[in-house]
């Protein structure tokens, strides 16, 4: 937001120039992130927190600077032209006698009191609606607003000035009264863009004795709205529930000024006096007269805390002793009143509804004593630093990938209800307050995001992509949400850099295997084969078998000592094609609460023996439900010694050999680190090789 430093100035004397001040407001929490020079004067553009509502205007940020420079403020009251001599409205608690009270001319009634806690109404009478006079209107256009005319610009002048929100309604224009009000079924109301809205029970609203003038909080009506020929007026500043304005604004797709701080939490105690300015100004351009009082009706009353603030509190967070009297003026230079004892007992003002606690009472003392100001002192620390279990593990798998190629991403952790139960079977933990059903559950599987994310580059051009990310599922059991590690691979494109030396070679299963081979050989284990993954065998992580989304045909699960650790393979096409990837993905997934289980391997070196390797082949035909993993565990079984590698070399289907059936050369090395092996040994072991392929089945070639 834009905010004018000679607006602040009105309001306290500061002794810096405008760059300093912002470096001052800066240090204190109200961010200046730049400083323009519009029509000879300097703007700051603000980033001010979602919870310093008090601070989103001249009056609240001058307010800081008193306290910054412990300067005086200059009173609300002689502000908004406040000439009784009773008080300060926008600082006096509202007395029980008033609620309901009435004492203006023009009836105003709250049926709904939970809602809104207070309406004060301001009529006056006999104006001129025409421009604004020169210094308002430039203001505003300096602050990014267009001046529209006297009766709009005050409020949204006393906006930017007071930073409570008000509007006016054309007197003449409203039937016997305003009544704050639930919505009825069916209602609607065109407000002041022109836009006829429909509204629910849901929304409060303002209305007159007939119909809905003003969404609450929101936007005011196009039917009551001040005009030229408008000359008697009813200004609006009230109090309306945070969340019931929130709920509205969201639905209807509206953001506006007022909407933004009603919903983070307006200041009761201000309305008055809002109102108050608002007409004011209007006088001072347009001529008319107040009539009467305000009309202020009370639905409820909003207490603010008086905190305990303790002074070796203050001092055990910030690490330093403050003075009790540099507290005590902070606090109060603040608008807190400050009560002295042990502890001191110190009363939030209505305008900060984000202080609740003692440790807000401290975060105000120290933002404002200047944390430049406490010494830079490293904590003590008795301990040491902690490994996790699991974090040497960790870190070796992303080294690993990132060696392989691939970079690191994350995306949400929340998926939609579909995506739950299209990529898991397993009990879904819902969000209590989504963001929208895109995103209304915790995700279940880390597919449905790498998904996303590699459609989002082929989407933008980038047709080469791996990726991967480490993170958390969440399954629900027993009345309990359990958090389970996972790693999910995705891979799409080309699987070689393409250049003149070489052809593009598209990304296919096998490198996929090949990288997920890379990464499990990392660990120790007994046994680590491959299955296929199309479900046929009950490769399940997270209860749904891979054919459900993998395509049946280019799948596989890894099983390391019996347990499923990793799936991998390529999406299948139902699945890519419901989700517009123009080209094939590879995904794995790997388990990292079984895989961790396991130790990484340690380096060992074995050095090279000095006598000679015996190769042995071995060429058999086997039928096709025989897989490499049997042959290989059989021949294992027989631990035969002095065996180095067992491999297969060619693999033949077709020419003379049956259908259903494939040739395959199968080759034993044999060496020893000690001595030079016999014939007559090596043929033992090949005999009892041979012996077990033909166990499987399988048949000698000549």
């Amino acid at each position: 937001m834009k905010l004018l430093p000679s607006w602040i100035r009105e309001f306290v004397s500061v002794p810096a120039d405008d760059r300093q001040l912002a470096e001052a407001l800066t240090s204190a929490g109200i961010s200046v992130e730049g400083i323009d020079q519009l029509d000879g004067e300097n703007v700051y553009e603000v980033e001010i927190g979602t919870n310093r509502v008090d601070a989103m205007n001249h009056y609240g940020v001058a307010r800081e600077c008193s306290a910054i420079y412990n300067t005086e403020l200059k009173p609300l009251a002689s502000v908004v032209g406040e000439r009784s001599a009773a008080g300060d409205p926008a600082i006096s608690q509202v007395s029980a006698e008033k609620r309901g009270a009435n004492p203006g001319h023009f009836p105003i009634q709250i049926d709904a009191p939970d809602l809104c806690a207070r309406y004060t109404g301001q009529v006056v009478r006999g104006v001129r609606i025409k421009e604004s006079p020169e210094r308002i209107a430039r203001r505003l256009t300096l602050l990014g607003s267009r001046p529209i005319n006297n009766g709009a610009d005050a409020t949204n002048y006393a906006l930017w000035e007071l930073g409570h929100p008000t509007h006016a309604f054309d007197l003449d224009l409203l039937e016997g009264k305003i009544i704050v009000r639930l919505a009825r079924q069916g209602e609607t109301i065109k407000t002041l863009d022109g836009v006829d809205r429909q509204l629910t029970p849901q929304d409060l609203v303002i209305a007159d004795a007939s119909k809905p003038v003003a969404i609450a909080g929101v936007m005011g009506g196009f039917d009551s709205m001040i005009t030229e020929k408008t000359r008697n007026i009813l200004i609006e500043a009230a109090w309306f529930d945070p969340a019931t304005v929130r709920r509205t604004a969201r639905r209807l797709g509206m953001h506006t000024d007022a909407s933004h701080r009603f919903e983070r939490g307006a200041d009761f105690a201000i309305t008055a006096a809002a109102a108050r300015r608002v007409a004011e100004l209007i006088l001072a351009s347009g001529g008319g007269q107040i009539e009467s009082g305000p009309i202020d009706v009370i639905g409820h009353q909003i207490e603010r805390p008086t905190l305990p603030l303790r002074l070796s509190e203050v001092k055990r967070i910030l690490g330093q002793d403050i003075p009790e009297d540099e507290i005590i003026r902070i606090l109060t230079r603040l608008g807190f009143q400050v009560a002295g004892g042990h502890p001191l007992r110190v009363t939030v003002p209505t305008w900060r509804l984000d202080v609740e606690r003692e440790i807000d009472l401290i975060e105000e003392v120290a933002r404002i004593y200047g944390y430049d100001r406490f010494p830079d002192t490293l904590p003590s620390f008795s301990g040491g630093v902690v490994e996790l279990p699991d974090a040497r593990k960790e870190s070796r798998m992303r080294a690993d990938l990132l060696a392989l190629g691939y970079n690191e991403a994350i995306s949400l952790s929340f998926i939609s209800h579909q995506e739950a139960r299209q990529f898991s079977a397993a009990t879904i933990v819902e969000i209590a307050n989504p963001l929208s059903e895109e995103a209304s559950v915790m995700r279940t599987s880390m597919v449905p995001g790498m998904l996303g994310m590699l459609a989002w580059n082929l989407n933008r051009g980038v047709n080469d992509a791996r990726l991967f990310e480490a993170g958390n599922i969440y399954e629900k059991s027993s009345h309990q949400t359990r958090e389970l590690r996972r790693i999910c691979l995705g891979a799409t494109g080309n699987a070689n850099e393409v250049s003149v030396h070489e052809k593009p070679r598209p990304y296919s299963f096998f490198d996929l295997k090949g990288d997920i081979e890379t990464l499990l050989t990392a660990f120790q284990s007994q046994s680590l084969c491959y299955q296929p993954g199309d479900g046929k065998r009950g490769a399940k992580i997270s209860g749904v078998s891979a054919a459900d989304y993998y395509h049946p045909g280019r799948s596989a699960a890894a099983v390391m000592d019996g347990e499923l650790v990793a799936r991998f393979g390529q999406i299948h096409p139902r699945i890519a094609a419901e989700r517009k990837l123009r080209k094939d993905v590879f995904i794995a997934e790997l388990d990292l609460e079984r895989l961790f289980h396991h130790p990484l391997r340690e380096p060992r070196y074995t050095p090279v023996s000095k006598f000679p390797a015996v190769d042995r082949d071995f060429s058999f035909i086997f039928d096709d439900r025989v897989t490499f993993e049997q042959i290989q565990a059989a021949v294992s079984a027989l631990r035969l010694p002095h065996i180095q590698t067992f491999l297969p070399v060619e693999i033949f289907r077709g020419g003379g050999v049956p259908t259903g059936k494939y040739s395959v050369l199968l080759r034993a090395e044999f060496q020893s680190s000690e001595r030079t092996l016999r014939d007559e040994e090596v043929s033992g072991w090949s005999e009892q090789i041979a012996n077990v392929l033909r166990s499987l089945g399988g048949g000698q070639r000549v």
